[in-house]
């Protein structure tokens, strides 16, 4: 839009039906704060700033919002605190010394996390810098909410008023159109409006939609943009809710990616709490958790019951059921056709090369794997760089930690480590060289040569065991 647009997010509440010291918009959805899906929809929509009007919890949801935009944002974030609360009216008043009348102020709530940006832009362009724009939803049941009434009987006529339900006729509770609580409204009005505001009413609380009356009264038209989809306004006020929209939100992401071609085994068990990029032909079993940003390539099949995160897997990669994966900031990489799990654990700074088999109950942290390596069972890989084609038993360990520093292990190519192996870094296990089963190896091993570091076995004839004494 030409007209400047500025957001106005209420973010004050307690949220006492949440039954959490957690402030309710600061709960999250997603793998993400409330809050934080309404500053982006903000930014998609270009806006010139945003203002969160807080109250409980004001220096929590302050600090916990410096994390939720960057540059590319393209817009502002500002705080107006609303202490005490005393109604919306009052929540709005607060950020107006924030506001320029050359724009539009835009009005959303903190704890309502689906609405789309394309819902907003039309709320805005019926507004178009001159008019009062409700965004509205019709209902089956419109029990409990404000209707919206109209001066005629067509969806385009004008908005004279809303009306709560408790004070609604019997014929306007026929009405089935309700106000959603977000608006669009110009600003230089709004704060003529807001000065006329009076808490006159049951709750002596200020009113926002009482300026709905305050424009018919100036002659300025008020038109509503109304939608069906409920989920795009329903708000947060309890764990039930939470949970309810929690399922709608990962239901339409698991819609977008099969519409994308990603074949989802059950798209009502499948959850994504951050972003998740998919090529042709991807795989997802069941009960599979994806954070951070995860990238799966062509082919990518994804077993049931894994957690991955902040990962990109190379296309024809297998990750087999139960794995955990979490590159937090590292990041974890794994190669072409490389086989991972079941019950496998991939930690930060994990890189496996092509057709790298990781099998189950390995561990590994901040190492290299090169092409077609092996660690099949039972083993950890911490600080270690793994040269192509090398076998590491089962049992076996680096031992990379002296209780003060991290060392690294180095095994080069062709190396094969036998089985309950602690390889006790620093130390390189040379091309080529072969690691007897139970050595403890703390010194380097030449290339092609055989190391066993063990005791010497002691065979004791016609030894008896211990017996129990007899009983009583």
């Amino acid at each position: 839009m030409a007209i400047p647009i500025d957001v106005v997010i209420m973010a004050a509440g307690k949220g006492t039906r949440m039954k959490s010291a957690l402030p309710k918009v600061l709960h999250r959805l997603g793998g993400r704060a409330l809050l934080a899906h309404v500053i982006d929809c903000a930014a998609r929509l270009s806006a010139r700033q945003a203002v969160v009007i807080t109250g409980h919890g004001a220096t929590e949801v302050e600090a916990a919002c410096a994390g939720m935009t960057g540059a590319a944002a393209g817009f502002s974030l500002k705080f107006a605190r609303q202490e005490p609360q005393l109604g919306t009216g009052h929540a709005v008043q607060q950020a107006l010394p924030l506001l320029q009348d050359d724009g539009v102020t835009l009005v959303l709530s903190g704890d309502v996390p689906l609405t789309q940006a394309g819902t907003l832009m039309a709320l805005l362009a019926q507004s178009g810098g001159q008019r009062l724009a409700l965004l509205t939803l019709s209902m089956a049941d419109p029990t409990g909410y404000g209707r919206i009434v109209r001066a005629g009987p067509q969806a385009s006529s004008q908005v004279r008023a809303i009306v709560e339900h408790k004070d609604a006729s019997d014929a306007q509770r026929d009405i089935h159109e309700i106000y959603s609580g977000i608006m669009a409204v110009p600003t230089r009005l709004l704060r003529r409006w807001l000065a006329r505001l009076d808490n006159q009413n049951a709750q002596n609380e200020y009113y926002l939609t009482d300026i709905v009356k305050f424009a018919v009264e100036d002659g300025v038209a008020v038109v509503a943009h109304q939608i069906l989809d409920a989920p795009q306004v329903a708000g947060v006020n309890s764990p039930v809710q939470l949970a309810e929209l929690e399922r709608v939100f990962q239901l339409r992401q698991a819609t977008a990616l099969m519409e994308q071609g990603v074949r989802l085994a059950d798209p009502a068990r499948f959850d994504v709490r951050g972003t998740l990029t998919c090529g042709q032909d991807v795989e997802i079993d069941v009960n599979c958790l994806f954070e951070g940003h995860v990238s799966l390539g062509d082919g990518v099949r994804v077993g049931a019951n894994c957690v991955i995160a902040n990962c990109v897997i190379a296309a024809g990669a297998v990750i087999h059921p139960f794995t955990h994966i979490d590159g937090e900031k590292l990041g974890v990489q794994v190669g072409e056709g490389a086989l991972v799990g079941p019950f496998a654990r991939l930690r930060p700074g994990a890189v496996l090369g092509a057709e790298v088999h990781i099998g189950n109950f390995v561990e590994v942290k901040n190492s290299t794997l090169a092409r077609g390596a092996k660690a099949n069972h039972l083993a950890y890989l911490g600080d270690a760089t793994v040269g192509e084609r090398v076998n590491y038993g089962a049992g076996s360990i680096t031992a990379n930690y002296d209780g003060a520093n991290k060392h690294r292990t180095v095994i080069e190519a062709d190396v094969h480590i036998g089985s309950n192996c602690v390889l006790v870094a620093p130390v390189t296990i040379g091309a080529g060289g072969t690691v007897g089963g139970g050595s403890t190896i703390t010194k380097d091993v030449p290339a092609g040569s055989l190391s066993v570091a063990r005791g010497k076995q002691v065979n004791i004839s016609n030894w008896s065991r211990p017996v129990k004494p007899p009983k009583g």
